[in-house]
């Protein structure tokens, strides 16, 4: 027994053995053949996906804004990217989709700094709609406006406050391309003092308060530093602030400076800290004079900017976003109806249509530097090519306008590296007009091709 004991062990040893190794070979085939058959699969996939070329011969071509058009141009547009730019109409690569574009006038997607997608009404309309619209209304309404906005050349805007959270979905929608509409910077709620402009609350009877969010409400420094973050916690682009008095809020205390110095510092300086660039929504120079001071990276109306102003523009380096448009919505609204806005609110729209565009023809030649915003939902979505007439009616040569409205604009919605141009490495953002804008800026009301990210969304 202890001989067959001692002579059967090393047997089932050496059979183990045996087994191991032909299961590690067998093993290490069909590791092989699984990565061989991986590679076939990638390489046949490989094989299989092609980069997606368009080719557009332009009959002019503004890739710089700025500079002077080109001639005749080709511009090579690879996977949503612009990839060459040529003289002449060239062919372009083999299987290319070519776009004839040869009697028209091509530039970059138009960026409008100021809209408000979720509205389209204003005065007694606009405060019946604050409190009977849900949010799924607001969100439907900014998704059509947005579509509005692309038809009308603008491949980028960016959204300056709504109080549903609704243009913060709808960019994270259009970026996924589930939507049609433009690269969206989104301010999420805009931030001012109890009573200022931002307080939904001074539009409704104060049984209404409580259900109205204020979180974007501030008094006192922590206060403003927490209004900042929180708006930083919803996943906001950048920040908008209000030092002053609005023409359509329900408020008594006018167009002046509602902020005082250490509130400014602390909402700016804590917007900077998390990386965000500060919109200034101010109408008298004291609330304009304040925020510049306080380092705000932009100005939105301006409307009563004074030499001061001017001087503290130049040192900051802060762009103007005029928003002449509003008036046009003024306008048109009076005119459908004389009773559309509040008496209290009445008074500051008759004052706003007489004074726009006085604080542009100040600021553009004193070299302040200019970025197109048009307030869009106060004026009409689709029309934002409306304030290029304004801009040139009131001393800004055409040339000039349209760059505030490409590359100045893209500058300072920090998208610069991505849009605002047609170089090589930029999003195929490029639209196109039949007349030259250059000499006519009306040509711009009636855009004739529009394309983002290399796919086309308009073509007549």
């Amino acid at each position: 027994t202890m001989f067959c004991g001692t002579t059967a062990e090393p047997t089932i040893k050496r059979h183990t053995a045996s087994r191991r190794q032909e299961s590690l070979k067998s093993m290490k085939k069909v590791v092989f053949v699984s990565i061989g058959a991986a590679l076939l699969a990638t390489t046949s996939v490989a094989a299989q996906t092609t980069d997606v070329v368009t080719v557009i011969h332009a009959g002019k071509l503004l890739d710089k804004p700025g500079n002077p058009p080109r001639g005749p141009s080709t511009l090579i547009i690879r996977n949503g990217k612009i990839a060459e730019l040529l003289s002449g109409h060239q062919p372009g690569p083999a299987g290319a989709t070519l776009i004839d574009l040869k009697d028209k006038f091509v530039l970059p997607g138009l960026i409008d700094s100021h809209v408000h997608l979720d509205s389209d009404a204003g005065g007694n309309a606009a405060l019946i709609e604050a409190v009977t619209d849900s949010p799924a209304r607001a969100a439907y309404r900014a998704a059509g406006n947005a579509k509005k906005t692309l038809m009308a050349g603008f491949t980028t805007v960016r959204n300056m406050g709504d109080g549903t959270g609704a243009t913060l979905a709808l960019r994270d929608a259009v970026a996924a391309g589930e939507l049609p509409g433009p690269r969206i910077i989104d301010a999420g709620r805009s931030i001012s003092t109890t009573s200022g402009h931002m307080d939904a609350t001074l539009s409704v009877s104060e049984d209404l308060h409580a259900s109205i969010g204020q979180e974007n409400l501030c008094d006192g420094v922590e206060s403003c530093r927490q209004a900042i973050r929180k708006q930083i916690r919803r996943g906001v682009d950048v920040i908008k602030i209000a030092t002053t008095g609005g023409v359509n809020s329900r408020i008594g205390a006018g167009l002046g400076r509602q902020l005082f110095d250490d509130e400014v510092k602390a909402l700016v300086d804590t917007a900077h800290l998390y990386g965000k660039k500060v919109a200034v929504h101010a109408h008298g120079d004291d609330g304009v004079n304040i925020a510049l001071a306080a380092g705000a990276d932009s100005i939105e109306h301006g409307t009563m900017l004074t030499d001061e102003s001017i001087k503290l523009f130049k040192a900051a380096g802060a762009y103007y976003v005029p928003t002449l448009s509003t008036v046009n919505g003024y306008l048109e609204r009076l005119a459908a109806n004389p009773n559309a806005y509040p008496p209290d609110v009445l008074a500051k729209v008759q004052w706003r249509i007489g004074v726009t565009g006085k604080s542009l023809a100040k600021a553009y030649p004193a070299g302040v530097k200019i970025a197109f915003g048009t307030d869009a939902g106060v004026s009409k979505h689709g029309r934002n090519a409306d304030e290029f007439e304004l801009m040139v009616k009131h001393g800004m040569p055409a040339s000039a306008a349209i760059q505030a409205a490409t590359m100045n604009a893209a500058t300072l919605l920090g998208v610069e590296k991505e849009v605002g141009s047609l170089e090589p490495g930029k999003a195929a953002d490029v639209i196109a007009v039949a007349g030259d804008p250059i000499t006519d800026i009306t040509t711009l009301k009636s855009v004739r091709f529009v394309m983002k990210d290399g796919r086309v969304f308009k073509a007549e």
